[in-house]
């Protein structure tokens, strides 16, 4: 069954951060995926930019889009990045959740994927 890990961070972490200590804690992140490709739980997982990536927002009411560049001042967290796993059930996703580097720093949202009619 997939589930989804997203890591939330806190808007500014990755500013505060002295260089090393943001190397130390990707190599960590990719030592720990290394292990989830290992066990073969791991179907995807990248790092996402952090705002000054360039995001932007798409919304299409009536027929016309709007396009809004960021930042966005007003997000309380920043999606640092995603884990795709296949496992077998909801709590075997959140105990791989607690093994993840970045609960340290961050928070792991554990999410489901399914149809988005139910």
């Amino acid at each position: 069954m997939p589930y989804m890990l997203l890591i939330l961070e806190p808007p500014g972490q990755r500013e505060a951060r002295a260089a090393a200590e943001g190397e130390a804690a990707y190599a960590q992140m990719t030592r720990w995926a290394g292990s989830l490709r290992d066990r073969g739980v791991l179907l995807d997982g990248e790092s996402l930019a952090s705002r000054d990536g360039s995001p932007a927002r798409v919304r299409v009411r009536g027929g016309q889009a709007e396009v809004l560049d960021g930042p966005f001042t007003e997000a309380k967290e920043l999606i640092g990045g995603y884990f795709l796993l296949d496992v077998a059930t909801r709590e075997q996703a959140i105990e791989l959740a607690r093994e993840c580097p970045a609960a340290e720093w961050a928070a792991v949202e554990v999410r489901r994927l399914g149809p988005c009619f139910t």
